[in-house]
């Protein structure tokens, strides 16, 4: 009799040791915070089998620091080998000097084209003029509803993006977004290239939809801010609320894949749970 007891607490006390260990662990896992490369793989018939095309998407930075340089990130984008970088909005923050925007653009400066749009918090600061040369003295593409025609590695690709729609009423522009959206882009029905476009806010997908691009990356959601693997894709995000349709990951609808960044910043004031900030990684290849 003894002896089961002594079994029996042996075992209630590997379990109870268990479940600690089970429980720090979660802990860590929840309010990690450091990078992590997420990648997704898209193909297209416009795109010949034998081909594809690498972009690293980077959001929402909040001019956040990694590293006294940025060394962190740009390093870590750097083994990624991007064809190219798109930068989807709220790299700037309104309420944080630009220097780390500054320092990341410097980083990444000359690792392949980069490609930029505003978000919300650029146009908040009514510096957004000021920030989108800052941008291009970096030789960073800013696209402002406009879009440009290149050549990677041999494909034809056209990448547009599109101010925040915040624009209008801060600089009192005289043009609905989502209207201004479609006109300017109409003319790009009939092209036979495969098709970008940048735009920070992920709830106008279905605007998105009625233009002819088949990749559209966005940022804004911040990943809901807290996740439950397997059970919760975000809690809440700006503009969608409660249980975000689009938090972050990549969405594939009929005519258009649409990949929502969780976004690279951190602000210990609203932690991230089990949703650490990412690099996205876009693997664009022909269907064979």
């Amino acid at each position: 009799m003894i002896q089961i007891n002594r079994t029996t607490k042996k075992k209630i006390q590997r379990i109870r040791v268990f479940i600690v260990f089970v429980l720090v662990f979660l802990f860590i896992m929840a309010f990690y915070h450091g990078l992590v490369v997420r990648n997704y793989y898209i193909a297209t018939n416009k795109i010949l089998p034998n081909q594809s095309v690498r972009i690293v998407l980077i959001a929402d930075l909040h001019g956040h620091l990694y590293g006294g340089k940025q060394e962190k990130i740009s390093t870590l984008i750097s083994k990624q080998n991007p064809d190219i970088i798109l930068l989807a909005g709220d790299m700037v923050d309104d309420e944080v000097p630009m220097k780390g925007t500054e320092l990341f653009l410097e980083a990444i400066q000359g690792m392949a084209p980069i490609y930029y749009v505003t978000g919300n918090h650029e146009i908040w600061s009514h510096k957004v003029d000021e920030i989108k040369n800052v941008f291009r003295q970096y030789g960073v593409h800013v696209l402002e509803h406009t879009y440009e025609k290149t050549t990677v590695r041999g494909i034809p690709l056209i990448i547009g993006g599109v101010d925040d729609p915040d624009i209008v009423s801060y600089q009192k522009l005289h043009f609905h977004w989502s209207d201004h959206l479609l006109r300017v882009f109409e003319e790009l029905k009939d092209e036979s290239a495969y098709q970008i476009l940048l735009s920070h806010r992920p709830e106008f997908i279905d605007v998105y939809k009625k233009t002819s691009f088949d990749l559209v990356v966005s940022g804004h959601s911040h990943g809901g801010q807290v996740r439950i693997p397997f059970l919760l894709n975000g809690l809440y995000a700006p503009n969608q609320g409660w249980f975000p349709p689009y938090a972050g990951g990549h969405y594939q609808h009929e005519t258009i894949d649409h990949v929502v960044s969780r976004g690279v910043s951190f602000n210990p004031r609203l932690p991230r749970i089990f949703n650490p900030p990412e690099i996205v990684v876009l693997e664009v290849t022909g269907e064979k």
